[in-house]
């Protein structure tokens, strides 16, 4: 398993806002930029709209788990954003939702997602 890493400056997450492609579900929002390098870099974005301190954080550790489960195509920067309905999801469904999303976009084998029970 390679190593993940993390977007980790704020121009980073820029370039992928203002210059990545986006797709969108109920509870989250996926962006997301070839970045040329030989491994995936995900960022994590989770507003005050979201919830309080508490409930973001658990978020955002609900969704840094669903990612570091999931087999991403390496040579992407990936930003997921929350939308407010996260705040009552539970680990399965952020993981669906993530799931799906990355097959849309074609950055997970499919047959990887069926495996793991998210179709």
């Amino acid at each position: 398993m390679t190593k993940r890493r993390a977007l980790t400056k704020r121009a980073q997450y820029l370039a992928v806002y203002k210059s990545g492609k986006a797709w969108v579900d109920k509870l989250i929002v996926m962006k997301a930029l070839p970045n040329d390098l030989e491994f995936d870099r995900c960022g994590f974005s989770v507003a005050k709209d979201v919830g309080k301190a508490v409930v973001r954080n658990r978020v955002r550790r609900l969704l840094r788990e669903v990612v570091r489960v999931t087999l991403i195509k390496p040579g992407w920067d990936i930003v997921f954003i929350a939308r407010p309905d996260a705040a009552n999801a539970d680990y399965h469904d952020l993981k669906r939702s993530i799931g799906k999303l990355l097959l849309r976009a074609r950055l997970v084998d499919e047959n990887e997602m069926v495996r793991a029970g998210v179709n």
